[in-house]
C-alpha cells in the first residue's frame, strides 16, 4: 500500500470497493514509515474524540513531500488555522470561532439560504436543462458564505479556483509540482485580499463574521491578525465546495436509487433524513488526520506513539460491522449518531449546522420547484481527482 493507490482511476470513480479491501486487511494499514490507514467505524469512532490523538499538520505533509513543503505558502497558511491545532491554542481559537459562527448567526441565513436557492432556481428553470454544479450547487453556498463574511459575491466566484487550489492540499496523495505552485499562488492571493478585508472591518465594522471575529473576545484575548486572516480563508474554502459537492453527490445517490427519489417525491418531510442518509452513503470529505500524542490501545492493537493516521470517514460510513447492508440507499434509515460525516470530538466541523440547512433547503426546494428533474449523466459522471474531497465537475439535469 502507497499514496498513489489513493489516486487511481478506479479509486476516483468508486472508493467503496478499495475501502473494502483497507477494512478486510485490519485495524491499521501500513502506509509509510509511522503512517497508516484506518478504514473502520469501531477505530475511527473511538480514536477521533480520544484526546491522545491530535494534529500534527505540518509532519503529516512532510510525510508526503518532504521538508520542503516547511517553506510552502499554501501549507503554512493551513497550519495556521485552527482545524490543525491542539489544545489549548485550539480551545481558544474554536471558542473564540463559536462566539461569531453561533446558532443565532446561523439561524439569520435561513432566509438568506431560501432566498439565494430561489433565485438560482429562478434562472435555470425556464431553461428546462442545466448543469446543476455550475449553475446551481456551486453559486449556492458560494453565495451564502460570501453573505456570510459579507464580501461581493463576484469577489467570491474570482477566488472559486484559488480555493479549490487550497483544498487540493488536503488530498493524501502529494500534488505535481505545477499544480503545487499553483496552491501556493492561491494562498498568497486569498491573503493578500482578506487582509484587505480586515483592514476595511477594522475601519467600519459592520454585521458580518468578519466583524464578529476582530470584536470576540474570550478570557480577555482576542484574535491576532494572522489568525483572523487564516480562519476567514478557512470559513471561505471549508464553506462552499464540501457543501456543493455534498449536494451534487446526493442527487447522484438519489438518482441512482429511483425507489427512494420516489419515496422522497411522495413525502417531502423526509428531506432532513434523506440529507443524512446521502451524507452517509458518499460524503464529500473522505478522509482526516490524526497523530497519536502516546500509545493507543483500539480494537485489540497498539497504535504507537508518534504514528500519523489516515482516517477513511467513507469507508467508516460504509462499514458493515456499523451499518446494516451499507451499500444500500435507505432514508429512512436511523443514523443512530453513527454517522462520522462531519468528525467528533473537537474538531467536530463547526460549519456542521449550517451545511445541513443548506442540504435540505437546496434539495427541497429542487424537489418542490423542479418535480420533473432527470440526471442525464449517470452514466458518464466525471469525478475529481481528489482522494480527499469527493465529487463531480459536472451533473447534467433535465425537466
Amino acid at each position: 500500500m502507497k499514496f498513489t493507490d489513493l489516486s487511481s482511476p478506479a479509486y476516483f470513480e468508486n472508493p467503496y470497493p478499495f475501502y473494502d479491501g483497507i477494512r478486510s486487511a485490519g485495524a491499521f494499514v501500513p502506509l509509510a514509515p509511522n503512517v497508516v490507514l484506518t478504514g473502520r467505524h469501531a477505530v475511527i469512532g473511538a480514536l477521533l474524540p480520544d484526546r491522545r490523538m491530535g494534529k500534527t499538520y505540518m509532519p503529516s505533509v512532510v510525510a508526503r513531500y518532504g521538508e520542503s513543503a516547511r517553506e510552502q505558502p499554501v501549507f503554512q497558511a493551513l497550519e495556521r488555522t485552527f482545524l490543525m491545532m491542539n489544545p489549548p491554542a485550539h480551545t481558544r481559537l474554536r471558542a473564540l470561532l463559536m462566539k461569531a459562527f453561533n446558532a443565532r448567526q446561523i439561524e439569520t441565513l435561513r432566509a438568506i439560504a431560501e432566498d439565494t436557492t430561489d433565485s438560482l432556481l429562478d434562472a435555470i428553470a425556464g431553461k428546462h436543462e442545466a448543469d446543476l454544479v455550475s449553475e446551481f450547487a456551486m453559486p449556492l453556498p458560494l453565495q451564502i458564505i460570501c453573505r456570510l463574511l459579507d464580501v461581493p459575491v463576484e469577489d467570491g466566484v474570482r477566488f472559486g479556483e484559488a480555493a479549490s487550489l487550497l483544498v487540493s492540499a488536503f488530498d493524501l496523495a502529494p500534488m505535481p509540482p505545477q499544480a503545487l505552485a499553483r496552491a501556493n499562488q492561491a494562498a498568497l492571493d486569498l491573503e493578500a485580499y482578506f487582509r484587505a478585508v480586515i483592514a476595511q472591518r477594522r475601519a467600519t465594522p459592520g454585521n458580518d463574521i468578519v466583524s464578529s471575529l476582530i470584536q470576540a473576545e474570550e478570557g480577555g484575548e482576542r484574535l491576532s491578525e494572522d489568525e483572523i486572516v487564516s480562519n476567514v480563508i478557512l470559513l471561505f474554502v471549508a464553506g462552499h465546495e464540501t457543501t456543493s459537492n455534498m449536494l451534487g453527490n446526493a442527487l447522484i445517490a438519489l438518482h441512482r436509487h429511483p425507489d427512494q427519489l420516489a419515496k422522497l417525491r411522495g413525502d417531502p418531510s423526509l428531506v432532513p433524513k434523506a440529507i443524512a442518509e446521502c451524507a452517509r452513503y458518499d460524503t464529500a470529505v473522505q478522509m482526516v488526520v490524526r497523530t497519536a500524542f502516546d500509545d493507543v490501545e483500539v480494537d485489540g492493537q497498539t497504535l504507537a506513539r508518534g504514528t500519523i493516521v489516515f482516517m477513511l470517514l467513507g469507508s467508516a460510513n460504509r462499514d458493515p460491522a456499523r451499518f446494516d447492508d451499507p451499500d444500500r440507499l435507505d432514508i429512512e434509515r436511523d443514523p443512530s449518531g453513527h454517522l462520522l460525516t462531519f468528525g467528533a470530538g473537537i474538531h467536530y466541523c463547526l460549519g456542521a449546522r449550517l451545511a445541513m440547512m443548506e442540504l435540505e433547503i437546496a434539495l427541497h426546494k429542487l424537489l418542490t420547484r423542479l418535480p420533473e428533474l432527470q440526471l442525464t449523466n449517470l452514466d458518464t459522471l466525471q469525478w475529481h481527482k481528489r482522494n480527499n474531497l469527493r465529487g463531480v465537475e459536472s451533473l447534467i439535469a433535465a425537466w
